[in-house]
């Protein structure tokens, strides 16, 4: 078993317009670096010892990363495992565009459908089965002290359908609270 202390990265230069990333790789904004290291001050008093940082592969995750890890006196390594869902051709794009180019699609994917290849990337179903191997390779690895995990708000979906956490939000979980069934997957209320 593990305890993970999950953080979703702070706003990147696309949250800061409305606009759909996956796996594009846009950076921290201005307003998120400060909201890291907000996060940073806090987590320095309030967490105690922790022993890994790991982080998505992508700049948003790994600045956000960089900087707690400077208050939690922790190197971050990069998990490419950790990425956000691969939206294929909805990326750069905001939700009014994906619903118009894409209306069934959209529909299906605020629905919750578990299939759907969001933008022809990756499906619900198959980011839960990469993050669930993810979770289990962390427990392998690490045993002990709580883990820092910062990843991206459609990987912790994947753990948590449903779950509303804004940029820079914390999420404790515990992995052997983690089924490996398959959940009944959410509508979207917002990306």
């Amino acid at each position: 078993m593990a305890r993970l202390l999950c953080i979703r990265h702070a706003q990147s230069t696309w949250n800061e317009l409305g606009r759909w990333q996956g796996q594009a790789d846009p950076p921290l904004s201005e307003a998120g670096r400060a909201a890291a290291l907000a996060l940073a001050e806090r987590l320095g008093t309030e967490v105690g010892r922790c022993e890994a940082l790991v982080t998505s592969d992508l700049v948003r995750a790994r600045e956000t990363a960089v900087i707690l890890g400077r208050a939690l006196t922790l190197t971050p390594e990069p998990w490419p495992q950790l990425r956000e869902v691969d939206i294929g051709s909805w990326s750069g794009r905001a939700s009014a565009e994906i619903e118009a180019l894409w209306p069934e699609d959209y529909h299906r994917f605020r629905a919750g459908d578990p299939e759907l290849r969001l933008g022809g990337g990756e499906s619900r179903r198959a980011l839960r089965a990469r993050a669930l191997a993810a979770v289990r390779e962390l427990e392998q690895r690490f045993d002990g002290e709580p883990i820092v995990v910062v990843t991206h708000l459609g990987w912790l979906r994947a753990l948590a359908p449903g779950l509303e956490l804004g940029n820079a939000g914390t999420l404790w979980l515990d992995s052997a609270a983690l089924v490996e069934d398959e959940p009944s997957w959410r509508p979207e209320e917002s990306r």
